[in-house]
């Protein structure tokens, strides 16, 4: 369609190049009288659908046999037939102005049928908890959407927001600047794991610990809350993950594993093992979905956002 010469065949089915330059000779209004007169086979039933006189009708296709320089309908009684090079491109316009069409009355609203597919920058120990209940619900939509669970990186989460490399991430509530929003979806608290049969604070102190975290250094969340009680524990091994973690644990019979509830859940945990409460008041962890301030208005941010808090409220 945005040629002016003639299509052969070999050219409609390559992709097309976009030339600007020649627009100012294509007059838009010519394909729908194309279309129309190909399918209804008269100009009269044309002119009539498009709401203009058969003269203007006239008018218009005499124009667009000079732009496309073919006769493209042939009078054979009282139907107006297409020419060979018409039945070539009556596809190739049909498609076009369907898109535009499409583009044109296209809704200001975000429906759920236009999710294509959900971005999230997640720990890969958080993952379990979240993802597995958001593909359910957004597949119970009836929705065909591609899910995309990617690592999180604090050092870059924030760029990859801008760059829409993401739509959200989920992390521990922490503030991460006035261009980033939060909400709270999962409140979680500590539990305490170990061979040991009985578990009080005495004990707890008492044991070996095992620290999980993915940073390479840094204090462990319990570490700042005892610290901040003026309580120390002894670490023996830090590791990234809590699956990692509850494996040394069978093998260590004076080690004990401070584990979030909603992680110990999603993992296996030997039968040689208890599980207790935590023998201190531990402060509540919770787990928040971030997003770019600037896309608040978003339709299809907004549209995610708020089904994704309905999950966990």
């Amino acid at each position: 369609m945005q040629h002016i010469h003639k299509l052969e065949t070999a050219d409609i089915q390559q992709p097309d190049v976009l030339d600007l330059s020649v627009f100012h000779r294509i007059d838009i209004n010519l394909y729908p009288l194309f279309i129309a007169v190909y399918e209804q086979q008269s100009i009269s039933k044309a002119a009539q659908i498009l709401s203009i006189s058969q003269s203007a009708a006239s008018h218009a296709l005499q124009r667009l046999r000079n732009l496309l320089n073919d006769e493209l309908f042939l009078r054979s009684g009282h139907k107006m037939l297409p020419s060979a090079y018409s039945e070539q491109i009556y596809p190739v316009i049909q498609h076009a102005l369907t898109q535009i069409q499409a583009m044109s009355l296209a809704p200001k609203s975000f429906v759920p049928n236009m999710l294509q597919r959900i971005k999230i920058a997640v720990h890969d120990e958080v993952e379990p908890i979240i993802f597995p209940k958001i593909v359910q619900h957004f597949q119970q939509l009836n929705v065909d959407v591609q899910f995309h669970s990617i690592k999180l990186d604090r050092k870059t989460v924030i760029a990859d927001l801008i760059a829409q490399q993401v739509d959200f991430f989920i992390d521990l509530e922490q503030n991460f600047g006035e261009k980033i929003n939060a909400h709270t979806l999962v409140q979680d608290h500590f539990m305490v794991c170990s061979q040991h049969p009985i578990m009080d604070a005495q004990t707890y102190f008492k044991l070996q610990h095992i620290g999980v975290s993915s940073r390479r250094t840094g204090v462990l969340i319990e570490d700042i809350f005892l610290k901040r009680e003026q309580l120390s524990r002894q670490i023996f091994l830090r590791c990234q993950h809590y699956s990692t973690a509850l494996q040394i644990l069978e093998q260590q019979p004076n080690a004990v594993l401070t584990i979030p509830q909603h992680v110990l859940v999603h993992l296996k945990v030997a039968k040689t093992l208890n599980i207790y409460a935590a023998p201190f008041d531990f402060p509540r962890m919770n787990l928040d979905l971030f997003w770019l301030k600037d896309t608040q208005h978003n339709a299809r941010l907004h549209f995610l956002r708020s089904e994704i808090i309905k999950i966990f409220a």
